[in-house]
């Protein structure tokens, strides 16, 4: 049965190992797993997610943590940019649980709490690699922008929330 609920402090390791693990079969990096999660440990690439309280919980934003059953099997989470605009992060899954609905039904989650915390768009950022991904967010009515930070690199997308319905 899969649970969809906030992230609990002691769940941010193994959301970490699932970030990387879907990630390297993406990417496909030459570093071996473990090899992987030190590189992005002490590049400060978690630091939101070591301070998922300031980053998140105490700034307008929310942290999921997916379950099937007690096991964890992603995350997806919304992180404050201003008053009307919040930034979709750290929406990753395992690949057994992928084309089942389970992201759409992390997205209605998130989108469901920024409409109440009164955000008008959900930005993200995503690399092209990432195919499967973005054909989900253009599914779900996700539009390319021009970059809104210092990443020029990835995908830039966008959505309005008041102009959606999700069912």
């Amino acid at each position: 049965m899969i649970t969809i609920r906030p992230i609990h402090a002691e769940e941010i390791p193994t959301a970490k190992r699932i970030i990387i693990s879907v990630a390297h079969g993406i990417y496909g990096w030459d570093r071996s797993l473990e090899d992987s999660i030190r590189h992005f440990e002490s590049t400060g690439e978690f630091t939101d997610m070591d301070q998922v309280q300031k980053h998140y919980f105490q700034n307008d934003g929310l942290f999921l943590a997916v379950l099937d059953d007690d096991t964890l099997i992603g995350s997806g989470a919304l992180r404050k940019i201003n008053s009307e605009t919040a930034e979709l992060k750290r929406m990753w899954l395992l690949e057994s649980h992928q084309g089942k609905g389970v992201g759409y039904q992390v997205i209605k989650k998130l989108f469901e709490f920024g409409r109440t915390k009164g955000y008008y768009r959900v930005r993200l950022q995503t690399g092209s690699e990432q195919a499967r991904a973005i054909a989900f967010y253009k599914r779900i009515r996700f539009y390319e922008i021009p970059s809104y930070n210092d990443k020029d690199g990835e995908i830039s997308m966008e959505i309005n929330l008041h102009d959606i319905i999700l069912l």
